[in-house]
């Protein structure tokens, strides 16, 4: 697994503005008014070839009433715990606060990488200024700019240096494949896992949130082999309370990330919530095979068009990526349980597929030649050559003279057909537009 580097401190000293930077994005809101980052963003980085995890925590604030920054303070707390390499970021401007010493007295008991971090120095006379961060008690400490990028270089190549090295594994489980079984507390994750292995194997009660880490269970029946992996179900936000489920939210997300297909347990009785969305949406934006089951559907009423209307209300929400198996299960009667898990092997095999290049070319080129992207400013693209890419999910670059001019409604015009021709139901395709 990646590495997970947490960026700590207290509100308003650029914390939100050097996560952008890593992780090449903004994701986080950055805002002048203390507070602003309520809880942890997560991204993703790269640095000379090493990926790793970057968690954008709440400022940390000491004696303070108000309940955000209560939850803030746990959700540093939790950070520090998960992560193998803290950032502490100060602010030179406002040289050290009682508030900087607080959080320096918690990392003086952490037994981690820590890099204190000196903010907003962008002249020479605030290197100067920096030297005082000493006081700390923290040991060195790197001086940057995260809004124009000055010193961030070197902060990673220090930071890359520190990484633990990834866990050897074995080759033997390498080899499995890992299907995660998410969905919303109390949808029937765990029934679902007791069901296929016909053991109680994880505990089953009415209480959601009864399933606090994620647990691996090897299955090997009826021809399949692979690892089956039960998650804490992810709530909202708002409805994350204790610090428990601060740590299964951050384990469920992790599985996510490190999983090969996404089983996504619904509750038919509550329908595919906002919840369940983003849930699917985070499976989609890590690449992932995913196969959409709806649980408890022998709790519902039914009419003729049920379960179509049912499967095109979601379908309609999952938009554009609507190639996604939906099944309807029944945990409590095992209806359609080994279908669920011979799909799921489906798409793992689909999110494997492999299109040799002439046999793309031939039919793609075809396609594009018949249906060219539209000509925009008197401008024609003309599509010459295809290929998939040697990447673990499927990828594809398409060579063009101008490809500035094709838009992603003809991109998802290429992806559909694409669809329609070879079998990538599941799993979420990639497609570039490059200059030949």
């Amino acid at each position: 697994m990646n590495s997970i580097v947490a960026i700590v401190g207290r509100p308003n000293v650029g914390k939100s503005t050097l996560f952008n930077r890593l992780v090449q994005r903004r994701d986080a809101i950055v805002d002048s008014i203390s507070g602003v980052t309520r809880d942890r963003h997560y991204g993703k980085s790269d640095w000379n070839g090493k990926q790793f995890s970057v968690i954008d925590t709440g400022g940390y604030v000491i004696g303070s009433d108000d309940i955000f920054e209560e939850e803030i303070r746990k959700q540093v707390a939790l950070a520090i715990d998960e992560a193998d390499i803290i950032i502490f970021v100060v602010d030179v401007e406002e040289g050290i606060t009682p508030m900087d010493a607080e959080v320096a007295k918690l990392l003086h008991k952490v037994k981690k990488p820590i890099f204190t971090v000196v903010n907003k120095v962008d002249n020479s006379m605030r290197e100067t200024d920096a030297l005082e961060f000493y006081n700390l008690g923290l040991g060195d400490y790197h001086t940057i700019s995260s809004m124009n990028g000055s010193g961030t270089g070197d902060l990673l190549d220090a930071i890359i240096t520190k990484m633990p090295e990834p866990e050897a594994i074995n080759p033997d489980e390498e080899e499995l494949p890992r299907f995660a079984v998410v969905g919303r507390p109390n949808a029937g994750k765990s029934s679902f896992i007791n069901a296929l292995i016909g053991e109680e194997r994880n505990i089953v009660t009415d209480i959601a949130g009864t399933t606090r880490d994620a647990i691996d269970t090897k299955y090997n029946r009826f021809g399949f082999d692979f690892n089956l992996v039960d998650t804490a179900g992810i709530r909202k936000k708002s409805k994350v309370k204790d610090d428990l489920e601060f740590y299964s939210v951050m384990r469920a997300v992790r599985t996510i990330e490190y999983a090969d297909v996404i089983i996504l347990i619904v509750d038919a009785t509550r329908g595919f919530e906002g919840q369940d969305q983003n849930i699917f949406w985070l499976a989609e934006k890590n690449r992932k095979g995913v196969v959409i089951l709806i649980n408890k559907w022998d709790l519902m009423e039914k009419e003729t068009n049920t379960l179509r209307d049912f499967e095109a209300k979601i379908r309609e929400q999952i938009a554009p990526f609507t190639d996604v198996p939906i099944i309807f299960i029944s945990t409590l009667t095992k209806q359609r349980i080994f279908k669920a898990i011979e799909t799921a092997v489906e798409v793992f095999q689909n999110r494997k597929n492999k299109i040799p290049t002439s046999k793309f070319n031939e039919a793609m080129l075809e396609l594009v030649k018949t249906f060219p992207p539209p000509a925009i400013k008197g401008k024609y693209v003309k599509i010459k050559y295809c290929m998939q890419l040697p990447t673990p999910t499927p990828q594809f670059v398409f060579f063009c003279n101008l490809p500035q001019y094709v838009k992603e409604p003809y991109k998802r015009f290429v992806e559909n057909k694409m669809r329609e021709i070879y079998n990538f139901s599941g799993v979420p395709i990639t497609i570039y537009f490059r200059q030949k």
